[in-house]
């Protein structure tokens, strides 16, 4: 075989393999120690939403907020060769947008250059849906033993009160009331918490009602605050049908979301801070493995600091806060009244943005007959 023909073989065998890689569904980089992109395939610039000429040698850190990626792994890949994968990362993207990702780097040496080969595979919807259910199974699994214990609680308190009832009647000194007094207090405090870790127990009054009155009415109680102005915006889809449902649950259930994010702007002292209302509707959903035709999505947006790392799996547990003074509740009890709706909460979070969208499954009075 001639030269030439060995070298255009060669040259074939690399056009193959090019091709491969541009015609994967995984997203594939290559980074020098600069975290430079040196190479990507279109994979990647599909999920990167821009052009070769603009992302190719510019750092990743133009594109994702810090907080996205480790850079701290990165870093050790590059000069220990650890090679290392993340599952279920959240990439977040400076324009705004968040994808679900599986991504692994592995460090490449050639030319005795130093590069990390990183592969990035979004989730797909399956995935998604199946992590939602095992998130949903860990949350009932968590507030079922919450309720076990304090129904154990709660019995001994009632003891606990009426003897002290009993102790005050009997002294003789009525000084000494003040401290049964103190118990029947302390007694009356720990039952209320008691019966707020139970949750909603009250069945829900279902009739015909309006989502956009509801949300309303969960907006005015938002810009009643006077002391912290807060732009509040509204996108609403008009196409969205009454559906049959408990109206005070559901505006309690956004009102608990609402008041987190006044919350949360608050303490951030956020300079511009804006929370936004918006509907919309969702065909074929998946609620923790079952399908509705139809569902309306209310979320509620803003520009807030966004929902700490170490708090997102257990987001929806009771007593799970940031706050200082907060009791961890007010979540808890949104998802059991969206619970009693069949729906469910989602959030997805990063600096600058947090987004919870309650889902609830469009029902008609005929469709409970």
């Amino acid at each position: 075989m001639s030269s030439n023909a060995i070298f255009n073989e060669s040259e074939n065998s690399k056009h193959t393999v090019d091709q491969l890689i541009h015609t994967m569904k995984t997203a594939v980089m290559v980074l020098n120690d600069s975290m430079h992109v040196e190479f990507i395939n279109d994979s990647g610039l599909s999920l990167f939403e821009t052009g070769l000429n603009q992302l190719k040698e510019r750092s990743l850190s133009d594109y994702l907020l810090s907080d996205s990626f480790n850079q701290e792994r990165f870093k050790n890949a590059f000069e220990k060769g650890e090679e290392f994968t993340e599952s279920e990362l959240q990439l977040c993207f400076k324009d705004g947008r968040s994808v679900m990702v599986d991504l692994h780097a592995t460090l490449l040496n050639h030319d005795d250059r130093r590069q990390l080969l990183v592969e990035i595979l979004p989730i797909d919807k399956q995935r998604k849906i199946s992590q939602e259910t095992q998130q949903y199974a860990q949350q009932m699994a968590a507030r079922e033993l919450i309720r076990g214990l304090a129904h154990e609680i709660k019995n001994p308190l009632g003891g606990i009160r009426g003897a002290a009832q009993l102790l005050g009647k009997e002294l003789s000194d009525p000084a000494h009331n003040e401290f049964t007094q103190m118990i029947i207090d302390q007694a009356d405090r720990l039952r209320a918490l008691v019966d707020r870790l139970l949750g909603p127990n009250s069945l829900p009054q279902k009739r015909m009602c309006n989502l956009h009155e509801i949300i309303e009415k969960v907006r005015s109680v938002i810009t009643a605050d006077v002391n912290y102005a807060i732009a509040v915006e509204r996108d609403y889809d008009p196409s969205i049908p009454d559906i049959y449902a408990d109206p005070d649950m559901l505006q309690q259930a956004l009102l608990n979301i609402a008041r987190n994010a006044n919350q949360a702007l608050k303490a951030a002292k956020v300079e511009h801070p804006v929370i936004g209302f918006r509907t919309r509707v969702e065909r074929q959903c998946v609620i923790k493995g079952k399908r509705h035709s139809l569902c309306a999505l209310i979320s509620i947006i803003d520009n807030g600091p966004g929902v700490p790392k170490e708090l997102r799996d257990t987001l929806f547990y009771p007593m799970v806060t940031s706050k200082r003074k907060g009791s961890g509740l007010g979540l808890s009890i949104a998802q059991t009244l969206a619970d009693h709706h069949q729906g469910k909460i989602d959030v997805e979070s990063f600096p600058g943005y947090t987004e919870f969208t309650l889902h609830i499954p469009i029902f008609t009075k005929e469709d409970h007959q």
